[in-house]
């Protein structure tokens, strides 16, 4: 785990004065996409986010969330299950639906009845997990938890919980921040 911190804390940790997509102001941004879509990073989160699954009851077919900050999360879970002998798939939910093709919202591996993880990048409110729970169950999906590579600790987790959603996190900004802000 401190190899994914230390790994954050260099890539995806910037100081200064910055707004989030909450609209709230912020001492220190988390662009946790510098490290998801890292081939270092990709790797840990795989094992990492795996174990932490594996270590609940949730047992998962599918991992996945909203799009583009979701995506390499669950393709490196996916990815690292499939090579430890797991069958995790998974897909990604848009933003809205296509006006074109199948017209899908959902994309990739999803079927009707799957057992689901969904996956955040960095979890803040808790609106991106929510969203994309609410596409999934309205699909059929079964959300059986969510997890987490960074909770930034401003409520978002604890908003999942209120909802009726496990929620386990991967690392927490105060580990990320400490002394900093």
């Amino acid at each position: 785990m401190e190899q994914l911190r230390a790994l954050l804390r260099s890539r995806s940790v910037q100081f200064g004065d910055f707004v989030l997509a909450s609209g709230q102001r912020s001492s220190f941004y988390i662009d946790a996409r510098r490290t998801t879509m890292s081939g270092e990073g990709l790797q840990l989160i795989g094992e990492l986010g795996l174990a932490r699954i594996m270590a609940t009851d949730w047992q998962p077919t599918l991992v996945g969330g909203l799009t583009m900050g979701a995506d390499p999360v669950a393709y490196a879970i996916a990815a690292t299950a499939r090579s430890r002998g797991s069958l995790i798939d998974a897909f990604s939910v848009r933003k809205e639906a296509k006006t074109h093709g199948t017209g899908k919202r959902i994309e990739g591996c999803f079927v009707r009845g799957a057992w689901v993880v969904v996956v955040e990048d960095v979890i803040t409110t808790g609106r991106s997990a929510l969203e994309a729970i609410q596409a999934v169950e309205a699909e059929g999906g079964i959300v059986r938890g969510v997890l987490g590579v960074v909770d930034r600790e401003q409520g978002g987790g604890e908003s999942l919980r209120q909802a009726g959603y496990d929620v386990e996190v991967l690392v927490r900004a105060a580990e990320l921040t400490a002394g900093r802000q």
